[in-house]
């Protein structure tokens, strides 16, 4: 679970990257097809992350 963690706060730095770099050059964010993806990457490891955490709270209780 910690990599996970790890790996999501590392493509959580690039997505803020991206995007900051799209809005310097004035590029919207929902324009910028790599944004796009690496805003995907993110969501799908949070969606990951979040099947962990239910799945351990189901076998605490």
């Amino acid at each position: 679970m910690s990599r996970l963690l790890d790996l999501l706060e590392e493509e959580r730095r690039k997505l803020n990257q991206l995007g900051v770099a799209s809005l310097k050059q004035a590029i919207p964010l929902w324009d910028n097809p790599e944004v796009q993806e690496q805003s995907r990457k993110v969501d799908e490891l949070v969606a990951r992350i979040s099947k962990i955490k239910a799945r351990h709270d189901r076998v605490v209780r």
